[in-house]
């Protein structure tokens, strides 16, 4: 596995490049496999949902996450237009490269989430987005170009929790449940700073209870290999233990005894972004860059199977499904007519998939040929 070890410089590609971009660091980490330095010189593609009601920072959060304004020309709407608001999904997409190693990243919003007065339906954009973008990767998949396909499928799911009640609500219950089999659910208790440490503890434990008296399943953090150095098996621990992530963002810079912090400015002090004691913001970051491949490969393992084997079992049952017909006396006999129609576009059907097999060897054995030339 490749463990990218700092956050990224960002190169928007919908919108004008900023020159004020620091650099950082993507650090190769022991190979998993064989094939894995070619992944790396292909590249990586990974994409994060951030989920939650409205003024909970997510887009601060982001922006904080990744040193950049994603969302320069967003409005936000009043009161009275958010109780009639729809959800609609925001993707913005930025690319990355460092020593040779790319990341096309992208972050899709949630914008409308919770905030009508019926939130009966709140989810049903966001599990429809999720199912195309499987039925996306699938019809690609499936095509005779396999080899330049873009993956857009949700690798990780921020669900931001308030911190304002005593545990979960039963919208965060209800769509938490609607989607742990079709996407890494990453709990994040938002705007942290306006709770004390043993509040925060408190909800954490809450939290966690309530996710496992539901049956929810969250991404579990995978256990570090026997051979792992000791600091990565700590750094692995304390990631476990700081679930749900308490975190705060902010892309102001203040001057905090000589030096300039990422925080937010209060009457009583300052809260720091990225200092371990005032919040999880570095972990989160940290989880989310060291275990990016493990999120990838959750996503095409387990949820993006789990779709292709029900959504293959259904074209079966769908082609194989006997079509009845009722007769003069009520029963459910095929007709002659009908029976033939079915049997022959099954074997139109069985004819294509042959033809496209063949046509795949071919292009095989030509790309075989001009790499062997090469």
């Amino acid at each position: 596995m490749y463990r990218l070890t700092t956050i990224f410089a960002i190169k928007s590609t919908d919108r004008p490049e900023r020159d004020t971009t620091p650099a950082r660091t993507l650090s190769p980490e022991k190979k998993k496999s064989e094939g894995a330095p070619q992944s790396v010189k292909k590249g990586f593609e990974f994409t994060l949902m951030v989920v939650g009601e409205s003024g909970l920072g997510k887009s601060t959060l982001v922006n904080s996450l990744f040193l950049s304004d994603l969302y320069p020309e967003r409005v936000v709407p009043d009161a009275i237009e958010k109780q009639h608001q729809t959800v609609k999904l925001d993707a913005s997409t930025v690319e990355i490269e460092e020593r040779g190693v790319k990341l096309r990243l992208t972050v899709v919003d949630t914008p409308g989430f919770g905030d009508a007065i019926d939130n009966s339906d709140s989810f049903s954009a966001i599990l429809e987005y999720i199912d195309e973008q499987y039925e996306r990767f699938l019809r690609d998949e499936s095509g005779l170009n396999r080899r330049n396909i873009v993956d857009n499928r949700i690798h990780c799911c921020f669900y931001f929790i308030s911190p304002f009640g005593h545990g979960l609500k039963p919208l965060d219950i209800e769509f938490m449940k609607k989607l742990h089999c079709k996407v890494n659910i990453v709990p994040v208790i938002a705007k942290a700073d306006v709770l004390t440490k043993k509040e925060i503890q408190r909800l954490k434990c809450r939290i966690l209870q309530e996710i496992e008296d539901n049956g929810i399943k969250i991404y579990p953090l995978p256990d570090c290999d026997s051979d792992e150095d000791e600091d990565y098996k700590e750094q692995v621990r304390q990631l476990k233990e700081a679930v749900p992530f308490a975190v705060c963002g902010s892309t102001t810079l203040l001057e905090v005894k000589g030096r300039k912090v990422r925080g937010r400015l209060y009457p009583w002090g300052v809260v720091e972004v990225e200092n371990p004691e005032h919040c999880d913001f570095i972990k989160l970051r940290t989880m989310l860059i060291t275990h990016m491949q493990d999120l990838q490969e959750v996503t095409q393992e387990v949820h993006y199977e789990n779709y292709r084997s029900e959504r293959l079992a259904k074209s079966v049952r769908k082609n194989t499904n006997p079509i009845s017909s009722k007769d003069d006396g009520g029963g459910g006999a095929m007709n002659g007519a009908t029976e033939a129609a079915f049997t022959e576009k099954d074997r139109i059907l069985r004819e294509k998939e042959e033809e496209i097999r063949r046509m795949q060897e071919k292009l095989a054995q030509m790309q075989a040929k001009i790499q062997a030339q090469k």
